[in-house]
């Protein structure tokens, strides 16, 4: 992971420019109850934040309204998203059992969010891959 820097200070009027890097933690692996993430194995659910600080998904938000956490709900679709994000990577679990709620798709495609959905493996592999201001959401059981 990269972080924050500030530029040179040699700019014109004596301004600083603020160089912002990619701050995307890497994942290096996944199976059956499991992520690795910066060399950490974490055994839940997650979310990755633009600032790519790594959080426990909040899935009883969708859990309340569809009795499982497959379905991702509007309510977890807006925790979920983050003002400037323009890509949503969403690891569907090792057999790709998530799902996105027509509500929730709509509410990333009004706010001009791109949403990758793939089987957890393959979200990994578009995740390290990823450009550019992008969140992530990984299932890491079925």
């Amino acid at each position: 992971m990269t972080k924050l820097s500030r530029g040179s200070g040699n700019h014109p009027g004596g301004s600083m420019a603020l160089e912002v890097t990619d701050m995307k933690p890497a994942i290096s692996d996944t199976g059956f109850g499991y992520i690795t993430v910066e060399g950490s194995k974490i055994e839940h659910d997650i979310v990755i934040r633009l600032s790519g600080k790594t959080k426990k998904r909040k899935k009883k938000l969708s859990k309340a309204i569809y009795g499982t956490s497959h379905t991702l709900s509007l309510e977890e679709a807006k925790y979920i998203y983050q003002g400037g994000a323009k890509r949503l990577i969403i690891g569907s679990g090792q057999e790709g059992r998530v799902n996105l709620a027509e509500d929730a798709a709509e509410y990333f495609k009004k706010k001009k969010c791109g949403v990758d959905l793939q089987p957890t493996p393959k979200a990994i592999e578009s995740w390290n891959k990823a450009k550019g201001p992008v969140i992530g959401l990984f299932h890491v059981t079925c």
